[in-house]
């Protein structure tokens, strides 16, 4: 694992819990409305960008900071994309991850019943080229949006670590 990836992916993780740590434990969680969804993502872009890390923007609206470039050979839509990723909220906590193995995935693929990755994951993974690593920062609204799904409550940004191992093209 890239350690420059892993110190930015602890160093967000470390905000989260400083954000958290603020938190009244004593009382039941409440997901937040979309208002205070945005403003805990301005202050945890905003606490990123202070500590010197450069942030981008895909048209869709994903943040992303590039960790590593890799071979210039960027995913298109139909492309196989084999990816290891952590997925945690802006507080630090893993949902998700792929660390150990590899996840495969065809960029862009919506089955009959509307399954297929989140339209923030699909954006915000093509930016990322074969053998380049990035940390992806997805709004709701481009996630689970107002309802969640399973462990990720509603309104709730999700954050990403992810390596493009490979890229298999679809021609």
């Amino acid at each position: 694992m890239n350690l420059r990836l892993v110190t930015r992916f602890l160093l967000a993780i470390i905000i989260g819990v400083t954000v958290v740590s603020c938190m009244d434990e004593s009382e039941p969680y409440v997901p937040p409305t979309k208002a205070e969804e945005a403003a805990m993502l301005e202050v945890y872009l905003d606490t990123l960008a202070n500590r010197g890390l450069d942030i981008d923007t895909t048209a869709m609206g994903v943040y992303y900071i590039t960790d590593s470039i890799g071979n210039g050979i960027f995913p298109q839509q139909g492309d196989t994309c084999v990816v290891k990723y952590t997925g945690s909220f802006m507080d630090g906590t893993i949902f998700d991850s792929t660390w150990d193995d590899t996840w495969e995935f065809v960029l862009g693929y919506v089955g009959e019943n509307g399954e297929g990755t989140i339209a923030g994951w699909t954006d915000g993974v093509s930016v990322i080229d074969e053998g380049g690593s990035a940390f992806l920062i997805i709004p709701s609204e481009l996630g689970y949006g107002e309802t969640g799904a399973g462990n990720i409550p509603p309104n709730t940004t999700i954050v990403f670590s992810v390596e493009m191992v490979e890229i298999k093209p679809l021609n």
